[in-house]
């Protein structure tokens, strides 16, 4: 599953994309104006789409492809995996991004930072550290790990 990313001006969320995240142009499509018909972009194996705002009734029914910078709300939560959290969280801050949780180790065996890009999509970046078993989890953290769809069902 590859998420893809509305933006009002999808052709900088391109530049500024790579520039920050080190994200790289997979594919590239323009129309006969210039104007972004979708794209691709790529990091460590990882796909992301990108496009401009868009709505049609006869592809999307009543729903409009819109970016957290025209709604004020996000909808998704993107992760991505890194091998060094706390340089690539200082690349991000130096090309503008808004780093609202620093690297921080976490009870799951990774180092996060988190950043919103300049139309407030949420990114999340982990470095692997260490692994931690489900039992270490459960005991740092007070919750409990569920593996199996049908028990999350049978514990509501």
């Amino acid at each position: 599953m590859d998420p893809s990313l509305a933006y009002t001006d999808p052709l900088a969320a391109i530049e500024w994309l790579s520039r920050a995240f080190g994200f790289e142009i997979a594919m590239l499509l323009t129309d006969d104006s210039g104007a972004l018909a979708h794209a691709e972009m790529t990091f460590r194996g990882a796909h992301i789409g990108i496009m401009g705002e868009w709505e049609s009734v006869d592809l999307l029914g009543r729903a409009k492809i819109r970016s957290p910078k025209s709604t004020g709300a996000v909808t998704q939560f993107l992760w991505v995996n890194v091998d060094d959290a706390v340089t690539h969280c200082a690349r991000a801050r130096a090309a503008g991004a808004s780093i609202v949780q620093d690297p921080a180790d976490q009870p799951y065996g990774a180092r996060t930072y988190r950043a919103l890009d300049p139309e407030g999509h949420v990114w999340n970046f982990r470095e692997p550290i260490k692994d931690v078993s489900d039992r270490d989890f459960e005991k740092s953290t007070g919750l409990t790990y569920v593996k199996a769809v049908d028990q999350v069902r049978r514990r509501r």
